[in-house]
């Protein structure tokens, strides 16, 4: 029997309060650090319309007990993080590396 999948989703606001909705394809730690790579959905999973693929990868911080994401400042932990999970979906994705 096959099991539905459900989709792991996700609220974040921007800094001007605006709410989007994302689908959690994979998280992974590195060096005591947590990041999930996103992308974009409607709030039942669903990819938007003009959705091109893109894949949104953030860092979880904690500040003072409460967790949440934010973007990698630094281009080389971006780039280490993008490349293990860019390896990690292309098999389950179609990913462009790009």
């Amino acid at each position: 029997m096959q099991e539905e999948y459900i989709p792991d989703l996700i609220s974040l606001s921007d800094d001007e309060g605006n709410e989007y909705t994302f689908e959690v394809l994979s998280t992974m730690e590195d060096n005591g650090s947590r990041y999930a790579a996103l992308t974009p959905c409607d709030e039942n999973g669903e990819p938007l319309p003009d959705d091109d693929g893109t894949l949104v990868i953030l860092k979880e911080v904690e500040d003072n007990g409460e967790f949440y994401y934010e973007e990698i400042e630094d281009d080389n932990e971006y780039n280490m993080i993008a490349d293990a999970f860019i390896a990690e979906l292309q098999d389950l994705y179609d990913v462009d590396a790009d």
